[in-house]
């Protein structure tokens, strides 16, 4: 039974619980994790958005940073949405005080789209997808180069916003505050194929 864990220092926590839920369909259980000790118990995991530099020093402070790198370099499929997205980076550019994660071989150029304000929703061509998908953007990040190992998956006319690399699911905007759950959805099957 899939034990998904949605790592729960700020953002859109439960609303990730949620939705990983809906696309569970009773097939396996979502914790919330707020201390070090749950990663390692969990078959996927759930990097949220929020503020980038505040959830790097959390995990940092809790422990969970050096668990989430075992974990990722144990093959466990993690989607990380937008403050996730950056953090799960290997470069951020611009004067960035976060530590990244260097889990995906991609560079971030943070708040790529603007201020809270400049927040939009958007109809993204997925591959793999066969209708579009309504993408909401909060004060987004985008992913400025993709190393060659990098799947990209979506764009918003240049920036990539979508990605994969192996069992790194990498998104600019937020799954979460849709009923869409096609994207929770690539978590589960990348358990399915482990």
């Amino acid at each position: 039974m899939a034990r998904i864990g949605v790592v729960a220092l700020q953002g859109d926590v439960s609303e990730h619980v949620s939705a990983m839920q809906r696309a569970l369909q009773g097939r396996g259980e979502v914790i919330e994790i707020r201390k070090a000790g749950l990663i390692p118990g969990c078959s996927g995991l759930v990097l949220p958005g929020g503020e980038s530099t505040t959830i790097s020093r959390q995990l940092a402070n809790s422990g969970m940073t050096e668990e989430l790198k075992a974990a990722a370099k144990a093959g466990v499929p993690i989607l990380a949405t937008c403050a996730g997205l950056v953090l799960v980076s290997k470069d951020i550019g611009g004067d960035a005080k976060v530590e990244p994660l260097g889990l995906m071989d991609i560079k971030i150029d943070r708040n790529a789209f603007g201020p809270q304000r400049e927040s939009f929703e958007a109809d993204l061509q997925v591959e793999g997808f066969e209708k579009p998908y309504r993408a909401i953007f909060i004060r987004a990040p985008a992913i400025a180069r993709a190393g060659e190992g990098v799947q990209v998956l979506a764009r918003v006319g240049e920036a990539i916003v979508a990605a994969r690399q192996k069992n790194l699911l990498a998104l600019a905007f937020h799954p979460e505050l849709t009923d869409d759950t096609r994207f929770h959805q690539i978590i589960l099957k990348m358990l399915e194929a482990l």
